[in-house]
């Protein structure tokens, strides 16, 4: 069996945050988060990274991230265009914003021949589950008749900001840590110890626990969801054509839901401990720029990452 590979989703513009924070430095080398997340990979035995970006971007993120990150992993590329659709599909007027992480993780169909885990470029998701995917993706090709996939799920407590709304993945899990469903929740507050989220924005709000299991869009594959997704973006792509043709988009937990539901796939829950770090608002950055430097001074990282 090939061995796993990295795709990572860097082609949003962080538009909260007010710039390519995929890009901006948060280590005392002009390391970002991405540099963290694929040192972390590196050393779980992931050997290959592939970033899905755009291509107005393609410039800027080679000199700045992939120069670096090249130097300690082998790098490749995959585009997400707006255009990219099935036959008989075609971007509708007014048409901008991308459709969405499931056609992210298809831009980089030609390139994937085997297991792959996928993460965002601005999240930073700590040692623990890099080796967890990792291993499980080793471990745990697909059966006949079912896909065997994998999920890092974090306690929501530790992957809420002060700063303002996060979308999160709220999962369900059985006693056997087998996910049975996971819905998209886009606007999540921080509430103490616990969170709360609205889908009313903001005139009620429905509590919470922190120790509430969600998705941080850390996934693990084998092939086939390549197979399986592009095979259900039509599907997808028709509700959003009728409902909202000018923002809808289709998550990966959307395609992973109904996979579940078919019964076509297990998709076992990695529990990780790790607290989350994200630049989703510019304010977040100085407590990014602490906490990975005070990981730094324990030893957990060296100074240079990459020795540039």
């Amino acid at each position: 069996m090939n061995r796993p590979v990295l795709v990572v989703l860097a082609a949003g513009m962080g538009s909260r945050y007010g710039g390519l924070k995929q890009m901006d430095p948060v280590g005392g080398h002009g390391q970002s988060i991405i540099d963290y997340s694929i040192y972390d990979a590196r050393r779980a035995g992931f050997e290959k990274v592939i970033f899905v970006i755009k291509r107005e971007i393609e410039a800027d993120f080679k000199a700045l991230v992939g120069a670096r990150i090249q130097r300690g992993i082998q790098v490749d590329y995959a585009y997400q265009a707006l255009d990219d659709l099935p036959a008989g599909y075609a971007v509708p007027a007014g048409r901008k914003k991308p459709w969405g992480t499931t056609h992210a993780v298809l831009a980089a169909r030609e390139l994937v021949d085997g297991p792959f885990a996928v993460i965002n470029a601005d999240d930073y998701y700590g040692p623990e589950a890099f080796r967890s995917l990792y291993r499980y993706l080793s471990e745990h090709p697909d059966t006949a008749g079912e896909h065997r996939y994998a999920m890092a799920g974090y306690l929501l407590g530790n992957t809420v900001t002060e700063h303002g709304s996060v979308a999160r993945g709220v999962c369900q899990v059985s006693p056997e840590g087998v996910l049975e469903d996971v819905v998209e929740r886009t606007q999540i507050e921080k509430d103490g110890k616990d969170a709360r989220f609205t889908l009313d924005g903001g005139q009620s709000w429905t509590a919470l626990p922190g120790d509430t299991l969600v998705s941080m869009n850390f996934w693990g594959f084998q092939r086939s969801f390549m197979e399986e997704a592009q095979a259900r973006l039509p599907g997808f792509l028709d509700q959003i054509l009728r409902e909202n043709p000018e923002k809808g988009e289709v998550y990966l937990p959307l395609v992973v839901s109904q996979l579940i539901r078919e019964g076509r796939t297990q998709v076992k829950v990695l529990p990780s401990h790790d607290k989350w770090y994200g630049v989703t608002y510019r304010e977040d950055k100085p407590s990014v720029v602490a906490a990975l430097a005070e990981k730094t001074e324990r030893g957990e990282y060296p100074e240079n990452l990459w020795g540039v």
